[in-house]
């Protein structure tokens, strides 16, 4: 038995989860110091949905972020989620962009790089591990954990074995829906022990009300480290309480060897932002419930939380039990993907579509993400699907049976092209590569605070820059 090691999140899936990305750098950097004094294993502050929202919504540079809390985290590695092949964006990218963008993460201050993929297809993680590797970051490759009737534990050690052959120095369960319950958690630690010799590391969710039993389980199966969230961002779609856990360890021989009153500092100030939070509406109460249903319709936190929003835009908020239905007769007719960016996104708007648009029949309106997730462009999905509903989605394309980035042309050149004009940092080149439109709209922002021009792009004290 070993001392079970911390991973926070709040820094990035906390908040993910259960505010729609939504924390600013500004809100983070009065804590920042205090927290890397804490004796966490890791901090988990970039990557996800991190970079979109940050230009998207909150008008930052997302790597100025990165740097920032660099700059006041001395001592804890910093850890990022990251996804395989469509890196932190919703398409595949060519290598040569995976290659850079791992490059630049690592040099800007990521230590751990959580690599994994919807459709635990290893394809769409070899560049990144052996990217990873070269730059000398650590490789925690994730299996996206799933319950299907393709999926067993068996399949599930049998890919972690892959992975470790690929190159792989941890393995994350990642449990992003909640699905695993406490004596299954158990039995997968097992599994995967038997059959891997790296750390295991267990992610999962508070959705169903399962988090701190399925850790417990998992620590008791051996398992190394684990996700929480310090408690003012954590349980309903968010994870289990840090203290609670921590607490729970002391004196026996899993003590984490957190300081309480260390973890006290970071709740209190973590507090103020819960409430500033829920006072704006940017939590919703609905995400803070237990929602044993979750087990059923297989939902991961942010998905839950963008699909409220979606809906709350659409003025639909009613329909909500019914898309939720809906998601798991999208998932079953696509084969069963994990749902986790960029499938859940995928399969929760098809489900939206669905149900919005019923009168007209289900996949009357098909997105074209849906289409390319069932004609293979996103890798193998873990089922077969049906012939006629293949045929019903994509006609006559041709089905996708090779490695995706196989046949996606090298990309940075062009870029390099495309970003001269609004370029001030090597990084915005990654920027533009992920988000085109949202990152020049954030560049021409940018420019005009710079500046202090109007909008209108004329300088405002009669002076354009040069």
């Amino acid at each position: 038995m070993a001392k079970v090691k911390i991973t926070e999140t709040v820094l990035r899936d906390a908040h993910q989860s259960l505010a729609a990305t939504r924390m600013t750098t500004e809100e983070m950097l009065p804590i920042l110091e205090e927290m890397d004094q804490v004796g966490y294993y890791s901090l988990e502050a970039w990557g996800g949905a991190t970079f979109d929202s940050c230009l998207r919504f909150l008008k930052e540079d997302p790597w100025e972020r990165l740097r920032t809390i660099r700059n006041k985290v001395k001592n804890t590695k910093l850890q990022m989620l990251f996804r395989g092949q469509n890196i932190l964006g919703y398409r595949h990218y060519a290598d040569d962009v995976v290659e850079y963008f791992v490059q630049k993460s690592i040099a800007n201050g990521i230590d751990i790089i959580r690599i994994f993929d919807a459709l635990n297809d290893p394809r769409n993680l070899e560049t990144a591990i052996r990217a990873t590797i070269k730059e000398g970051g650590h490789v925690q490759a994730a299996i996206s954990y799933t319950t299907s009737p393709f999926h067993t534990n068996e399949g599930f050690a049998a890919y972690a074995k892959q992975l470790e052959d690929m190159g792989a120095q941890s393995i994350c369960i990642k449990d992003m829906s909640g699905l695993l319950k406490p004596f299954e958690a158990f039995q997968l630690v097992k599994a995967l022990k038997n059959t891997v010799s790296i750390p295991i590391n267990l992610h999962t969710h508070y959705t169903a009300g399962l988090g701190s039993m399925t850790l417990l389980k998992a620590i008791e199966a051996g398992v190394d480290s684990v996700d929480t969230a310090i408690s003012p961002l954590a349980m309903g779609t968010s994870h289990t309480p840090t203290e609670s856990l921590v607490a729970t360890l002391q004196g026996t021989p899993y003590d984490t060897g957190l300081s309480l009153e260390k973890l006290d500092v970071v709740a209190k100030y973590f507090n103020g932002i819960r409430e500033r939070y829920l006072q704006s509406g940017l939590i919703d109460p609905k995400v803070l419930k237990v929602d044993v249903n979750a087990l059923r319709y297989q939902v991961p936190g942010g998905m839950l939380s963008n699909l409220i929003s979606q809906l709350k835009m659409a003025g639909k908020l009613d329909k909500l039990p019914e898309v939720l239905e809906e998601v798991a007769n999208v998932r079953r007719d696509a084969g069963y993907p994990p749902l986790v960016t960029p499938t859940s996104q995928i399969v929760g708007t098809q489900a939206v579509n669905n149900v919005l648009f019923a009168d007209e029949g289900r996949y009357a309106r098909v997105t074209k993400e849906f289409r390319a997730l069932v004609r293979g462009e996103y890798g193998k999905c873990p089922a077969t699907i049906s012939e006629d509903f293949r045929e019903k989605i994509i006609g006559d394309d041709a089905v996708i049976d090779y490695r995706p980035a196989d046949k996606i042309a090298p990309e940075i050149e062009s870029l390099r092209q495309r970003v001269a004009p609004y370029q001030e940092q090597e990084e915005d080149l990654l920027s533009l590569a992920l988000f085109e439109q949202v990152a020049i709209k954030f560049f021409d922002w940018r420019k005009q605070q710079k500046y202090n021009l109007d909008p209108n792009g004329d300088p405002q004290n009669g002076v354009h820059p040069i």
